[in-house]
């Protein structure tokens, strides 16, 4: 069965596009790519460089000169994959916290954002691959074998955030969480460079009243479903 060698999958914040990522990847034996954490190996090298994170054409030089690649897991120890910054393993040195607090204003900058979309595309490249973000489907792989979009009202998607937060033991504030959701939709949809929209091929799901199941095998029946075009 010809199955899509490449699939985008966008969303909003906490719309599931992650999670659902990574489950259809290992279902497909594909390599998972979460392309935010692109954003966060430059932040975390901006940080260790000592450059600020306010240093926007600093940043932006970095992001043009940081060699950054993502395999399958290297390492049996929880990882989703693993991440290389100039051939250092990063993975889980791009999750600290001060990285957290830089990576959103580091993912708005143009220059940045053109840079790492150029080694997405390399990445995207050698197929077998579910690609997840925000501007997968309409700028990184505009001729994607499979797009889909994901999104939630939201209030779910802020349940959904504020259970992660509570799930890990950090101390949440639902009204605070949707807060932080909502800015990030208006930052993700006002942005000049690629703003957060459907593609128009794209298939476009609403997980609001969805199981994670659920989402999972109607994004499996489209894949399953899928024919090459002639």
């Amino acid at each position: 069965m010809t199955r899509p060698s490449t699939i985008a999958i966008d969303g909003t914040a906490a719309s599931g596009k992650s999670t659902i990522g990574e489950l259809l990847a290992e279902r497909l034996g594909y390599l998972y790519f979460d392309t935010g954490v692109m954003y966060r190996a430059v932040t975390w090298a901006a940080i260790t460089r000592g450059i600020s994170i306010g240093d926007e054409a600093g940043v932006t030089v970095l992001a043009q000169q940081l060699r950054i690649d993502v395999s399958k897991p290297t390492v049996e120890d929880g990882r989703q994959y693993t991440v290389l910054a100039d051939g250092q393993d990063v993975t889980w040195e791009i999750r600290r916290p001060d990285v957290n607090r830089g990576v959103s204003p580091v993912s708005a900058y143009l220059g940045v954002r053109a840079a790492l979309t150029e080694q997405q595309r390399r990445i995207g490249r050698r197929g077998r691959i579910v690609m997840v973000g925000r501007d997968i489907g309409t700028v990184v792989l505009p001729d994607a074998d499979l797009k889909v979009y994901l999104d939630a009202t939201l209030e779910e998607r802020a349940k959904r955030r504020y259970r992660e937060v509570v799930a890990r033991g950090e101390p949440a504030e639902f009204n605070a969480v949707q807060a932080s959701v909502r800015q990030r939709d208006e930052i993700d949809s006002r942005r000049t460079l690629a703003p957060l929209r459907a593609a128009e091929d794209a298939v476009v799901i609403n997980t609001t009243p969805l199981s994670v199941d659920q989402v999972l095998e109607r994004v499996l029946g489209l894949v399953n479903g899928w024919q090459a075009e002639e």
